[in-house]
């Protein structure tokens, strides 16, 4: 795919990240077919609005994992309402962000220094007409990134914990899941990005994701890590 393809790709979807609506479907030709494409493509998007990154994550899309940039811009705090009207085909997702406690280095295959874990609920959201299909899109399109709220951070080191997400008023059984797994998956995605600095985050979603609407609350529960309430707008 040659730079002009991939630069008509990155126009398209910077305009409707900075308008903060949806892009019409990219022509044929300017459709990434390969990871590598895509995550130029994201480059170049972020290149083009004077975006800088503050970290990672590392989503599933039909069992493949897509890394992606975290935006200082769509990071939020728990207690924010968080509207809806700018989040497109939104897929709310409990999570845990490790913020690092020291620089990644691109080489290296040990766990990540973690100054705090926090739990986390990643609303994924996108700028393509349609839920991408391909690993190769959805990197093209940052991952699907839309927002990022956070909880209180702890002094703990990647672990097992027993993870739920549902809606106020209903309960739904936690599953068990390998921190410590899903953070060098993205650590490893990080380092051959290039690694990061010391304070950024490292993002990883778990378990079932819930479709938000206007006025519901979602509570997860992230066992030792602790819980966290988003309400959506």
């Amino acid at each position: 795919m040659d730079a002009a393809l991939r630069d008509r790709a990155a126009a398209a979807l910077a305009e409707a990240l900075r308008q903060d609506t949806g892009s019409g479907p990219l022509p044929p030709a300017a459709i990434p077919r390969s990871m590598l494409d895509g995550q130029r493509i994201a480059a170049r998007m972020l290149d083009m609005l004077g975006l800088a990154p503050c970290g990672l994550r590392l989503i599933t899309l039909s069992g493949r994992p897509v890394a992606g940039p975290v935006l200082p811009t769509r990071l939020r705090e728990e207690g924010e309402a968080v509207p809806l009207t700018r989040l497109r085909l939104a897929r709310a997702a409990a999570a845990v962000a490790g913020r690092l406690a020291e620089d990644l280095p691109r080489r290296g295959d040990e766990m990540p220094k973690f100054a705090s874990l926090h739990p986390a609920l990643d609303i994924g959201s996108w700028r393509l007409p349609e839920m991408p299909t391909t690993g190769a899109l959805a990197a093209a399109d940052l991952a699907g990134l839309g927002e990022i709220v956070l909880g209180k951070g702890r002094r703990l080191a990647p672990m097992r914990l027993r993870v739920s997400l549902a809606i106020a008023g209903t309960w739904r059984r936690g599953e068990e899941v390998d921190i410590e797994e899903a953070m060098m998956a993205a650590a490893l995605a990080a380092r051959r990005a290039g690694g990061l600095p010391e304070g950024s985050l490292i993002v990883v979603s778990v378990g079932v994701a819930i479709a938000p609407m206007p006025g519901m609350e979602l509570h997860a529960a992230f066992g030792r890590l602790g819980r966290l309430a988003v309400r959506f707008s």
